[in-house]
């Protein structure tokens, strides 16, 4: 090797070589770049076809001023934006910032739109290549501003669908404790049971949501990295000290579930800030029904022990209160790509929970003897179907 090198690079200390060896292929790169852009190399591949344009709408605003909508370019080239319609007709439109629409930014398209509350209403953005991009607002209401009256509000809501029935779940725990060994075989795998349909719940909304953002963002492969990601950090965190069991295990339930909630928060302040759903009593009744057993399965490994009245406090309100600040999130400021990156987060730690609670569970018994026991399959059954009941009730 030496024989080949100039004799400036052999003569360098040992430190400087390497810096030369990393510097050199970067100053390559930066070479034939300069290259590819400067000498108009494709043009030989011009076949006159109009650029690829891709525009992708975010974020829906509907106030007293008219309408506007957040748009984010995608496709190979800049996109300029000509002309907007709503409803079939014309409409004057301001952009911010002007000009055209680089990949992966985004402007801002205002309309003074005489919108109708209640009703539906068509957005049809031209480009100047005549390239059209459509978007629907099924339902015309006002997007909530960030006042001190709707976070109130959006707290609330947030306590009474996250916190509340989290709290009440923990209630149980002195009820629990007396349970035999059948019956802590029966509580870990009903955890392991409402857990599995989080994870799924999750995933599937994770991967929904991704099909909604801008194709840069490679929604569902950002969608499984960062579930195993997650997955894998929380394992290496978990497991540094062995095997977590105790309050240990049920913080980690707990933070599963506060994700999970997160993601789910962003998704119902989205869907209210849009006006795709109406909250009533019996919407509200059937998050707390399908909540409550999140409290159980993170009360049930500390059945063994004897943890402090801040303990139950903290695991509420790590399970619970993220609920709050999706809310908040998804209707001041959501976008697809975001929240499905917090619903794989969320899926990721819920897989770790579930691959330690099941390891518990192993840790009862013999392997075979307590996973597929007769109180161990039938608590299994009941997480599951208990979750999917309820979720029956606030699927909207």
């Amino acid at each position: 090797m030496r024989q080949v090198l100039p004799a400036a690079v052999v003569a360098m200390p040992p430190a400087r070589r390497k810096l030369f060896w990393l510097v050199l292929p970067l100053a390559m790169l930066g070479l034939a770049v300069w290259w590819l852009s400067s000498g108009d190399l494709l043009r030989g591949f011009d076949n006159g076809a109009p650029p690829v344009e891709a525009l992708t709408f975010e974020r829906t605003i509907l106030d007293s001023n008219g309408l506007s909508v957040l748009v984010r370019a995608g496709g190979s080239e800049p996109v300029t934006v000509a002309q907007v319609q709503v409803d079939d007709a014309y409409w004057e439109f301001r952009q911010e910032p002007p000009g055209p629409i680089a990949r992966g930014n985004t402007a801002w398209l205002s309309l003074p739109f005489p919108w109708v509350l209640g009703e539906a209403h068509a957005v049809n953005v031209v480009t100047s290549t005549g390239t059209t991009f459509e978007h629907e607002i099924a339902v015309a209401v006002a997007t909530p501003a960030g006042s001190r009256t709707s976070l109130a509000s959006q707290a609330l809501l947030g306590v009474l669908v996250g916190v509340v029935p989290v709290a009440i779940g923990l209630m149980f725990y002195p009820a629990l404790k007396g349970v035999g060994r059948d019956g802590l075989d029966f509580l870990l795998a009903l955890t392991v049971g409402l857990l599995a349909f989080l994870f799924f719940d999750a995933f599937g909304d994770a991967l929904e949501l991704a099909g909604e953002a801008a194709a840069l963002f490679q929604g569902p492969t950002m969608v499984f990295l960062a579930a195993a990601g997650s997955f894998l950090f929380l394992m290496a965190v978990g497991r540094r000290r062995g095997a977590p069991a105790g309050l240990a295990l049920a913080a980690y339930i707990a933070l599963g579930i506060g994700l999970h909630n997160l993601g789910e928060g962003l998704a119902i302040g989205a869907a209210f800030a849009a006006g795709a759903a109406g909250l009533g009593t019996f919407l509200v009744l059937g998050f707390t029904l399908h909540n409550i057993t999140e409290g159980i399965g993170i009360a049930a490994p500390m059945l063994r022990e004897r943890p402090p009245l801040w303990a139950f406090a903290a695991l509420t309100l790590l399970a619970g209160g993220p609920a709050v600040v999706g809310l908040w999130i998804g209707s001041l400021a959501f976008a697809p790509q975001w929240s499905a990156l917090a619903l794989a987060v969320g899926a990721g730690a819920i897989l770790q929970v579930i691959v330690e609670v099941t390891l518990l569970l192993r840790r009862g018994g013999t392997p075979a003897g307590t996973l597929f026991s007769p109180p161990a399959m039938a608590g299994l059954a009941c997480g599951v179907g208990v979750m999917y009941l309820t979720a029956m009730l606030v699927k909207i």
